[in-house]
């Protein structure tokens, strides 16, 4: 409905440059679904009608004719309604956040691992101070031996095995407190 309202003057609907805008937007969240593997893409609230657009917009590697499918996508989905677009594109930002904080955990153990290997014995106190449940002579024991390795130039097998005990640690405790936070906030919820 767009044009002139005849009794006030006022513009009625979007202007073009609005509409553009908003086909732009749509035309990256497709993009985005594109990029996606077909594992990610079943998380979403991704309509069936769209699938098959989207699968052969992958398939399509001509750069002019991927562009041109992906056009076509594009359309497809401004056929759908606002509220299934919003879905999408709040399920990818969540989808997005999530990988965030996995690439935030890893460096978070990268991190100690270093930590441990340079400071030695004053990261290692520091690291039982935070996590008391940690196995002493373990993570000492690996820790010795990344360091022997990286002075002998050998392979990182125990640097590697001192990451996956650290990750098991760090990421365990977390995953414990998020599981024990949803448990608290299920019975909170029950109480009420």
């Amino acid at each position: 409905m767009r044009g002139r309202d005849d009794e006030t003057g006022e513009f009625l609907g979007p202007s073009r440059s609005q509409q553009r805008r908003e086909a732009l937007e749509v035309l990256s969240l497709g993009e985005k679904l594109v990029a996606l593997t077909d594992a990610q893409l079943a998380k979403l609230p991704v309509p069936e009608s769209l699938l098959p657009h989207i699968r052969e917009t992958r398939r399509i590697t001509a750069h002019i004719a991927h562009k041109r499918q992906l056009a076509f996508l594009a359309k497809q989905m401004r056929r759908e309604d606002d509220e299934t677009l919003e879905a999408i594109r709040d399920a990818l930002d969540e989808h997005g956040d999530t990988a965030r904080r996995e690439v935030a955990a890893m460096h978070r153990v990268e991190a100690w691992r270093e930590r441990l290997i340079e400071e030695g014995d004053e990261a290692l106190t520091a690291l039982l101070d935070e996590h008391p449940e940690a196995d002493r002579q373990r993570v000492r024991q690996l820790v010795r031996n990344a360091i022997d390795e990286r002075n002998r130039n050998k392979p990182p097998r125990a640097y590697r095995e001192l990451y996956r005990e650290l990750r098991a640690l760090i990421l365990g405790a977390s995953a414990t407190q998020d599981e024990d936070a949803e448990l608290n906030d299920a019975e909170h919820d029950d109480a009420e």
